[in-house]
């Protein structure tokens, strides 16, 4: 059977436990500018939301 020869450090444990990874968001097309935008958010480039205008652009 093997057996290890030395001790596995906290920090190689750790970084082997690790399972941060970068994700993209998904993101949604603008009903009526067309911009990429997340969703359920106000549109930064038109301020409309749901086919209303909540903030002036």
């Amino acid at each position: 059977m093997a057996v290890p020869k030395r001790r596995t450090s906290k920090k190689v444990k750790n970084q082997r436990r690790t399972h941060k990874k970068l994700h993209v968001p998904g993101l949604i097309e603008c009903s009526n500018c067309g911009e990429l935008t997340k969703p359920h958010h106000v549109c930064k480039s038109c301020g409309q939301y749901d086919g209303k205008q909540v903030v002036e652009a």
